[in-house]
């Protein structure tokens, strides 16, 4: 009887270590080492149109680097970013569109100029920034509008309980001219 619950756990170990073992692979020493270890040729502090096997990684890790940044680094990238070249007019709209609000529509107008200008398969990640800019443009725009709709509210609701309160004082020196003729009345009668 003992035998038997040996077996069943030998049995499940040999088909559960089958699982573990490691499995054979195709590829050649070079390319299992290059896989292993990543690149690091890709980093580029100012993004280029130079570079295609690079070109994504490095856009992607200035917005990345954009977003993170504080005022200045951003103000020291602009600096850097000097010039009417698209790549660097683009790399300063990354950079504006994650400033101030005032610095967005900066942004907003470098992307929409320089958009075409840059490489083909730069181009989508570059209008989803844009994108993702004017939302937030947008979203702003309504807040203001919302906030600027509220004090118009907050101020003609003040205007209308002022005029209550007058309407209030008319009503009650109406009343008392009421009663006072009323008195008289009784008096005379």
């Amino acid at each position: 009887m003992t035998l038997r619950p040996l077996v069943v756990c030998l049995l499940a170990i040999w088909l559960a270590g089958c699982e573990m073992l490691p499995r054979p692979s195709f590829e050649s020493p070079s390319e299992r080492n290059s896989a292993v270890t990543p690149s690091n040729d890709c980093y580029a502090e100012r993004p280029s149109f130079v570079d295609e096997g690079c070109l994504l990684s490095n856009w992607v890790d200035f917005g990345l680097a954009s977003q993170r940044g504080d005022r200045a680094w951003r103000n020291t990238m602009l600096e850097r970013l000097e010039g009417e070249a698209a790549e660097r007019r683009l790399a300063r709209a990354v950079a504006l569109s994650w400033g101030n609000q005032r610095q967005w529509k900066q942004a907003s107008e470098l992307f929409k100029a320089d958009l075409s200008a840059a490489p083909r398969s730069l181009q989508p990640l570059l209008r989803y920034w844009l994108n993702e800019l004017e939302r937030r443009r947008a979203m702003v725009g309504r807040l203001s509008a919302a906030q600027s709709s509220r004090a118009d509210s907050e101020a003609s609701r003040a205007a209308l309980e002022e005029e209550n309160a007058d309407l209030q004082k008319k009503l009650e020196a109406l009343t008392a001219i009421e009663q006072s003729i009323n008195m008289r009345k009784q008096i005379e009668e």
